[in-house]
């Protein structure tokens, strides 16, 4: 493909996303609710994803513990070490790696059950009964991100400040009141909504290209495994890209 070709197909691309995302937002806002499938997609995406994201948010927060308080001897840090951890945690690596880590996992689900309903020529099957597949596969699974993904998050923050209390008081030989004092005295709101507001984008941007991928399948079961792929490298590359501009963004509400 020439360079002009592969621009023009990622303008493409750029504007199939752009028109799902709005269909998607409206079709998650329009009533009729489908409650018992959002439940069961939330069951799907956020249940069976708290193993991953709890191991990762906890060794998370224990090596962030160790470095800092070893990388910077002199300088009396492990006082701090409960600021240190809360504000990394809960502020950026919280929303961001149960984003990388739960997102390419929940995305290619989506990709997988979406393109192979597409190959198999069951979406088409649901346009010709005059089913929008919007309304009934992809808001769902929107919702259960959407619900799901800032759930995991807060959950990722606790487990990860626990790391850091483990290494506190086993490693460093700090109390753990003291340790909880140092969270508490460093956290404040403007930090809890920052990360809870990132790991809500994170979860409509991936949700999004998850399902697109997956609409957009062709070519048997190598195409769904191409399109797989290409939603986890797509949906990793836009949580970090994004988590710069939304980092500004949030530095400047809050």
């Amino acid at each position: 493909m020439t360079g002009g070709g592969f621009f023009a197909q990622w303008l493409d691309d750029v504007g199939r996303l752009s028109v799902l995302a709005k269909s998607g937002f409206l079709a998650l806002v329009r009533p009729p609710y489908a409650v018992r499938i959002w439940v069961r997609e939330m069951e799907q995406i956020g249940v069976r994803s708290l193993g991953v994201a709890g191991i990762t948010a906890i060794f998370t927060g224990m090596v962030l513990a160790l470095q800092t308080a070893y990388s910077l001897p002199g300088l009396g840090v492990k006082y701090y070490i409960g600021t240190v951890v809360s504000k990394s945690v809960v502020r950026e690596l919280g929303p961001v790696l149960t984003a990388l880590i739960v997102g390419g996992r929940i995305g290619a689900g989506m990709t997988a059950e979406l393109g192979t309903m597409k190959v198999t020529e069951q979406i088409d099957a649901m346009r010709s009964m005059a089913a929008d597949p919007v309304k009934k596969l992809v808001a769902p699974k929107l919702a259960a991100t959407l619900i799901m993904l800032p759930a995991l998050t807060i959950l990722g923050n606790g487990l990860g400040v626990l790391g850091g209390l483990i290494i506190a008081t086993f490693q460093l030989n700090l109390t753990p009141g003291f340790y909880i004092n140092d969270v508490l005295g460093a956290l404040t709101i403007d930090d809890i909504c920052s990360g809870i507001g990132k790991s809500v984008c994170f979860a409509y941007f991936i949700a999004i290209i998850g399902c697109h991928n997956g609409l957009m399948a062709r070519g048997g079961a190598d195409g769904v495994g191409r399109a797989t792929t290409n939603t986890v490298v797509m949906a990793s590359i836009m949580v970090l890209v994004s988590d710069f501009f939304l980092t500004k963004i949030f530095y400047v509400l809050f």
